[in-house]
């Protein structure tokens, strides 16, 4: 699938749920922005640290909804709260991670950030799995998948230049768009693994049967031999 076939599927799950997730990303905006207005201050940072995540949660579960064709719902984006501690944790290893890389050079920055864009995906379809299993996952689930992911992002550029004529006010409709389509996006990821299994599956099964059809093979070979015999006791 291309970008666009990813952003046709993300217009047609919104059809309906515009008015919802522009509501959402305004109140998710809110919280965040206010919080980075009080980053001067201690407890601007570590409100920032403490709630990003849940957050980043509960939108994953907001657009993962939508691109499954359920009707989405406010209080979702409060669904990260229910696994908090592992929103936290998750929040703080992409964090760390990606600041480390960064350190290298920039651009390998921006790579791994592709490597850990489906963590939190993950973590809204698995709210079991450990944060750091979330992160690795995404890294095996994006190998060779993150420059698709970014000519994706890229696609967007035209919507985001338009929104500075309404002075970023268009900005809660794009965002939530593009969300979206990531999350159509992470669904394509898992259709190619469990296409992936069911091929392996299936070339397991044909080596298997060979395997099983050998001891039968076996059996006509002695009745022949005891065939043989039989006039030599007469």
């Amino acid at each position: 699938m291309r970008a666009r076939d990813f952003r046709r599927l993300a217009w047609t799950h919104l059809h309906g749920n515009w008015g919802t997730m522009a509501l959402c990303t305004l109140i998710y905006s809110l919280i965040i922005g206010a919080c980075a207005a009080l980053a001067i201050f201690f407890v601007g940072g570590l409100a920032a640290i403490l709630l990003g995540g849940a957050f980043l949660l509960g939108l994953a579960v907001l657009v993962l909804t939508t691109a499954r064709g359920v009707a989405p719902r406010i209080e979702q984006l409060f669904d990260g709260f229910r696994n908090y501690a592992s929103a936290l944790a998750l929040s703080l290893l992409i964090w760390i991670f990606t600041f480390l890389w960064t350190l290298l050079f920039f651009i390998p920055g921006i790579i791994m950030s592709y490597a850990y864009s489906m963590s939190w995906f993950i973590l809204a379809d698995d709210p079991n799995i450990p944060a750091n299993e979330a992160r690795k996952r995404s890294i095996e689930m994006m190998r060779g998948n993150k420059w698709r992911l970014f000519c994706l992002d890229f696609s967007f550029i035209g919507w985001i230049l338009l929104s500075i004529l309404t002075f970023g006010i268009l900005l809660f409709w794009i965002m939530p768009y593009m969300q979206t389509a990531r999350a159509e996006f992470y669904q394509d990821l898992l259709a190619q693994e469990y296409a992936a299994r069911e091929a392996m599956n299936a070339s397991q099964a044909a080596q298997a049967e060979p395997e099983q059809a050998e001891p039968e093979q076996a059996e006509p070979a002695a009745n022949e031999t005891e065939t043989d015999e039989e006039p030599h006791n007469n």
